[in-house]
């Protein structure tokens, strides 16, 4: 056994790094969760209800569809900058944390 893999058996084990994969993991799989239903509910809108889509929104030429749709890109991006602040404000130090303890 190599030195690498002594070190990624005690990082595996290490209760920090089992809190951390657990929390990212659940915050992830959440984030995913209300991606998928906002998607899957625009999905479903299109197949079953498309006169409330194809409704103009006051005199002009915009659907309520280009609006919902328009909203799933804009919660996808939302999501996105979501993660990546809390990726940045709390799974990367620990990560960093664990990987410098590692290397001394």
């Amino acid at each position: 056994m190599n030195d690498a893999d002594a070190d990624a058996e005690r990082i595996a084990a290490d209760p920090r790094y089992i809190a951390l994969v657990r929390q990212r993991g659940r915050f992830t799989w959440t984030l995913t969760g209300v991606m998928l239903a906002a998607y899957l509910g625009f999905i479903l809108l299109i197949a079953f209800d498309k006169d409330l889509l194809a409704r103009p929104i006051g005199a002009g030429v915009t659907s309520i569809g280009i609006v919902i749709g328009f909203g799933v890109i804009v919660l996808a991006i939302v999501l996105t900058g979501i993660y990546v602040r809390r990726a940045a404000r709390v799974f990367d130090p620990l990560t960093q944390a664990l990987r410098g303890e590692t290397r001394a």
